[in-house]
């Protein structure tokens, strides 16, 4: 896809995006800090030390880490492009990600949900209040979950990506969140975090919780916080 369609399919869908959220994404975008492409850990350490966590401390992230997992998750590193941190059949980014923010879980955000926008590396909420509780009793009633600071869910809107490859598109989809995931869990252990990861959830129930547009369908859930 040339860079002038790319660009334009990324400003139709955030027209989309838009018209299906309503007024729950009036808000000005938060301007997230520049992401950092040199760490203190190695890749074969991040490696190395990856588990998946399932308790958590009650210790606040920083605004700079929730912009880092997010970048990782589906920032762009080619601007004349638009290619992200992961690959994507056709460049053509079926995936959404919603980092769901607890009381206090970052330090300088008031609690809620947000949607991660790539374009310009920012955030917009869409709900407010603490919603973990929510995302957990979703997930098959999985409590563990609520009480990271952060809950990453990343959801697929099919249509982005069936409407060139059909049905196969699907799978491509779910190859995508694959890498997404493993991005979350290696850069949160590069930022000295733990990940847990969550596939057993009512769909149709988390992307309510998250108020995700219907067209969403909600593919891996990770929280994410200090190792307890």
């Amino acid at each position: 896809m040339r860079p002038f369609r790319k660009w334009l399919f990324f400003f139709v869908s955030l027209l989309v995006a838009g018209h299906a959220w309503g007024g729950a994404q009036e808000g000005r975008p938060i301007q997230l800090s520049m992401p950092a492409y040199d760490g203190k850990v190695s890749v074969e350490k991040a490696i190395k030390e990856r588990r998946t966590v399932r308790a958590f401390r009650p210790k606040p992230l920083a605004l700079a880490q929730l912009s880092q997992i997010l970048w990782s998750a589906q920032g762009i590193t080619d601007e004349r492009g638009g290619f992200r941190t992961t690959p994507s059949g056709g460049a053509l980014y079926p995936l959404d990600v919603y980092a769901v923010v607890g009381e206090g879980g970052v330090e300088g955000l008031e609690c809620g949900v947000y949607h991660y926008q790539p374009e310009g590396h920012s955030i917009r909420l869409i709900l407010k209040g603490d919603r973990r509780k929510d995302v957990a009793n979703a997930s098959l009633w999985q409590m563990w979950m609520a009480n990271a600071p952060v809950i990453f869910v990343v959801t697929s809107e099919h249509e982005r990506i069936t409407r060139k490859y059909g049905k196969r598109g699907i799978r491509y989809a779910h190859i995508e969140v694959g890498h997404v995931g493993q991005n979350i869990f290696l850069q949160s252990s590069a930022l000295g975090l733990g990940a847990g990861i969550v596939g057993a959830f009512h769909d149709g129930a988390v992307a309510e919780a998250i108020g995700a547009p219907k067209a969403h369908e909600p593919l891996i859930i990770m929280p994410v916080g200090y190792r307890k």
